[in-house]
């Protein structure tokens, strides 16, 4: 769960950002465009990311303020789950990313799969819609939805890629340092849970 500081950052921004959205009069905006630097220095002082930068990543946001989409595929082969290693951080995650507009997250997961790991798949199932404030994550600058696909190889011999650094296959239990911002233990044992029982059902917040 996300400290109060941050929950009430994030909902300071979107107040803000959906104000800034439909509002017309100017003082109106004003006061909107206040909240939402109240809303960063808040996050600034708490998290020691650079307050320009944050009022920066807050005033690119526009429309009405909704959950982003982080799209994840638990890809396996003989009791083993796929996962890439991230340039980033050096640490490793499931195949996956933000959604992006007009694609369906089958299709997310298919192209973050070939982008990051080089293998053709094929999504098959949902197995998981989760709030990502609620699921042990570290704290993030916005709302997200974590969507959990599983999907099937459809080639055994991956292409070349310069997403990530290394890609493998890892069995419960052992798996590696993982990239906690994009998936954790708790996560990738709900995927393994799955895999031994297909008859679950899609878990949801």
């Amino acid at each position: 769960m996300n400290p109060k500081w941050l929950q009430w950052a994030k909902l300071l921004q979107s107040i803000a950002q959906n104000g800034l959205t439909f509002a017309q009069d100017p003082y109106d905006r004003d006061r909107y465009t206040q909240l939402q630097k109240i809303a960063a220095e808040i996050m600034s002082t708490h998290s020691g990311a650079e307050f320009p930068q944050l009022l920066d990543l807050f005033e690119q946001e526009r429309g009405y303020a909704t959950p982003k989409v982080d799209v994840r595929a638990a890809v396996f082969r003989h009791n083993e789950i796929l996962m890439v290693r991230e340039r980033e951080d050096g640490r490793w995650s499931l195949p996956g990313g933000w959604a992006d507009v007009g694609e369906s997250p089958s299709q997310v997961a298919v192209r973050e799969i070939m982008e990051e790991s080089g293998y053709s798949a094929r999504a098959v199932k949902l197995l998981a819609v989760l709030d990502r404030d609620q699921r042990g994550n570290p704290a993030a600058p916005f709302h997200v939805y974590k969507v959990f696909l599983q999907c099937d190889l459809l080639s055994e011999n991956p292409k070349p890629n310069p997403e990530c650094s290394e890609v493998a296959f890892f069995p419960e239990g052992k798996l590696p340092e993982l990239s906690s911002s994009r998936v954790t233990e708790a996560e990738i044992a709900r995927m393994f849970a799955h895999l031994h029982d297909p008859s679950l059902p899609a878990a949801f917040d």
